[in-house]
């Protein structure tokens, strides 16, 4: 079915579009304070995420305040090792926890492969209650966390602030640290597979911290398992990838084979583009930091990073990283007028006849 705005799938299949698109990454959250009202409702966040209604009704949200192109199911990254049986919690000013880690071959060896009908099917199901209230208004994007990204919560026990386990096993047991990727690459793609036949229209792979390896470990411990995943998922799905602080392998992202490439805002995003040419879209990449300021600076940030995206880009407009809860939701209100209003004079022929985009 076409979708009335599908800005999002054009851009991502190279076809023109008059304005660059928008969405944010973690846009439905705690910033709206129609969000906190439901996740106090819902009593925690794993509630929320497991309830569908509720994870439908907090996916929605942003969408019925601001002129978004995209709606992403609301869920979270560690959902594959909740269901391999972990014991995650979530608490607030804490952050996941595991009950239970994964740091020797005998623990990998007990991991189970979930089955995405049962274990996970309370993702796929709000997947399929969001589709039928969005009726195509904007395409949908399903999402997992990279095997990487995974690995480092379940290797750590939780979040870290330098991943050293996770990392000391990747250099000093290769071998369990492969075992455990490969599995987590077989786990993401049945995953992200289901969600394509639920109904999202666009996957996104969030590596969030393939940034913290060099860049053999990155290639060999992050990259090629996110390459594995986008080779086993159907071909007319778009996939985009997001490593956080991967600016050095631009190159290597783009040759998975992903549609997408999100950047964070320290890669300067005209030099993403002459790095990369047409190969595929960028996403990103204003500073989150700047939703914090005034009126004034968001807009001129916001221009810049579609000055920098220039003419005809193959560009989707985002954060570089997730926003905050202490953002005022006005500031996305002119974040979002502000790209809508200013990102047409880059697309298409003499678009503004008194813009930098004109062209003879």
């Amino acid at each position: 079915m076409a979708h009335n705005n599908a800005r999002l799938l054009r851009v991502l299949r190279g076809e023109p579009v008059d304005r660059t698109p928008i969405w944010i990454m973690r846009q439905a959250g705690r910033y709206l304070p129609e969000y906190r009202a439901t996740r106090e409702r819902a009593g925690d966040f794993l509630t929320l995420c497991k309830t569908p209604e509720l994870a439908c009704e907090v996916t929605l949200q942003p969408l019925r305040r601001y002129a978004l192109d995209a709606a992403i199911v609301f869920s979270d990254i560690l959902t594959i090792p909740d269901a391999m049986g972990l014991g995650l919690t979530l608490e607030e000013g804490v952050g996941p926890r595991f009950a239970r880690t994964v740091r020797s071959s005998a623990d990998v060896d007990r991991l189970p492969v979930p089955d995405p009908s049962r274990e996970l099917a309370y993702v796929t199901d709000a997947i399929a209650l969001i589709k039928d209230e969005l009726a195509d208004r904007v395409p949908l994007i399903g999402f997992a966390g990279s095997p990487w990204t995974l690995a480092t919560y379940m290797v750590e026990g939780g979040a870290s602030r330098e991943f050293a386990k996770a990392r000391g096993l990747a250099y000093g047991a290769p071998g369990t640290a492969h075992r455990l990727l490969d599995k987590l690459a077989r786990a993401t793609t049945d995953y992200l597979s289901a969600q394509i036949a639920a109904g999202a229209d666009v996957v996104m792979l969030f590596d969030t911290w393939g940034g913290i390896l060099t860049t053999r470990g990155y290639r060999e411990f992050s990259l090629r398992y996110m390459a594995q995943i986008i080779a086993g998922l159907p071909a007319a799905t778009p996939v985009i990838v997001f490593t956080k602080g991967g600016g050095l392998w631009l190159e290597d992202i783009a040759a998975t084979g992903c549609a997408g490439l999100g950047i964070d805002w320290t890669v300067d995003l005209a030099a993403a583009r002459r790095r990369l040419g047409d190969r595929v879209v960028l996403q990103g990449n204003l500073d989150p930091a700047v939703m914090a300021t005034d009126p004034a600076t968001i807009a001129s940030a916001a221009r810049a990073v579609l000055d920098d995206a220039g003419v005809d880009a193959r560009h989707i407009f985002n954060l570089g990283h997730g926003i905050t809860p202490d953002i005022d939701p006005e500031a996305v209100a002119l974040l979002v007028e502000t790209v809508v209003d200013y990102s047409p004079r880059y697309h298409g022929l003499a678009a503004n006849p008194t813009g930098p985009a004109t062209r003879a």
